[in-house]
């Protein structure tokens, strides 16, 4: 089931839903949802639901929880589902577009900056897999290997909206690859032109950055002690445990990256081994056969155009 209907799933059952930095969907707990009504039937505007705009809404446990148990996913890729679906809505919002979400409605930006909400099509047959209902034996509740491809590649559906996004996200991409190259440029000209002042010049704390393993002492920290503390090497991967990189990127653009990453709230962590090229990556305890899976989906959410994603 793709994630969009899951969210609609939710709120049918549990009658409230929170989405991060959007606000909040109230079902009045008088209506009454027949998930056996009949799909031929015309279909019935939704009565009885209400949005409240709140954009301090940070975290949903609860909503996270719910989607990794329906699509069999871990919870970590569950909450970066949950959070790439989001912030591809807010882009729709903030060029004009309205942000659809299925089995609930839609929802539009004002010129205030707030959000209007209008109700759309009831579609109780997303709650079938519910355990309170038992329908006719099929396998529609059972999430199988080719139904978590396709949640995975929901994002790739073409949809109207899709040329205009990747317009502006490639125009995105090409201002913070000039942005980048300058930055890193004017680095290695300061440090080439003046490098008594910059040994002189008190180390400014950092956040979660390693380095790989190397003879020369180096500043590492982990998201348990933000401040650096010298080390010679980083432990080894744990057994079972892979790194999985999702980008490579100059000093500014990776300490930029990390913090919105870990805004989300994200288990990113970040190194590097010469203080100029930073590599941002998950550390994930998989099987060996389910790697390329879950690269092919870290790297779909935060991998941008320009670089890639890959394994140590």
């Amino acid at each position: 089931m793709k994630l969009a209907l899951l969210l609609a799933q939710y709120l049918y059952s549990h009658k409230k839903l929170d989405l991060p930095g959007i606000g909040t969907f109230h079902l009045d707990p008088s209506v009454i949802i027949d998930p056996e009504a009949d799909k031929n039937s015309k279909p019935e505007p939704i009565e009885g639901i209400r949005f409240e705009y709140n954009n301090t809404i940070k975290e949903n446990t609860a909503l996270t929880e719910y989607i990794a148990a329906k699509s069999g996913k871990m919870k970590a890729l569950a909450a970066a589902d949950l959070d790439s679906h989001l912030w591809l809505g807010q882009q729709f919002l903030n060029i004009g577009k309205p942000f659809v979400l299925d089995g609930i409605g839609q929802l539009t930006k004002t010129q205030s900056g707030g959000l209007d909400f209008t109700a759309g099509v009831l579609q109780p047959e997303v709650l079938k897999d519910q355990e309170n209902f038992q329908p006719m034996a099929d396998h529609s509740s059972q999430m199988g290997e080719n139904d978590y491809k396709d949640l995975l590649n929901s994002r790739r559906n073409p949809v109207q909206w899709k040329k205009p996004v990747a317009f502006v996200l490639v125009i995105a991409g090409i201002g913070l690859a000039i942005w980048g190259g300058y930055t890193i440029y004017k680095n290695n000209s300061t440090e080439t032109s003046s490098p008594e002042i910059v040994k002189k010049t008190e180390p400014v704390p950092e956040p979660e950055i390693k380095t790989e393993p190397s003879t020369t002492p180096v500043a590492t920290t982990d998201s348990s002690n933000p401040n650096p503390v010298a080390q010679t090497s980083v432990p080894a991967t744990p057994s079972g445990m892979y790194k999985f990189v999702v980008e490579t990127a100059g000093r500014q653009r990776a300490l930029t990256r990390y913090q919105k990453l870990k805004s989300l709230p994200t288990d990113v962590k970040m190194e590097t081994a010469d203080s100029i090229s930073f590599k941002l990556f998950f550390l994930l305890q998989a099987s060996t056969a389910d790697t390329s899976k879950m690269l092919d989906s870290l790297r779909t959410y935060y991998t941008p155009k320009w670089s890639k994603a890959f394994i140590e």
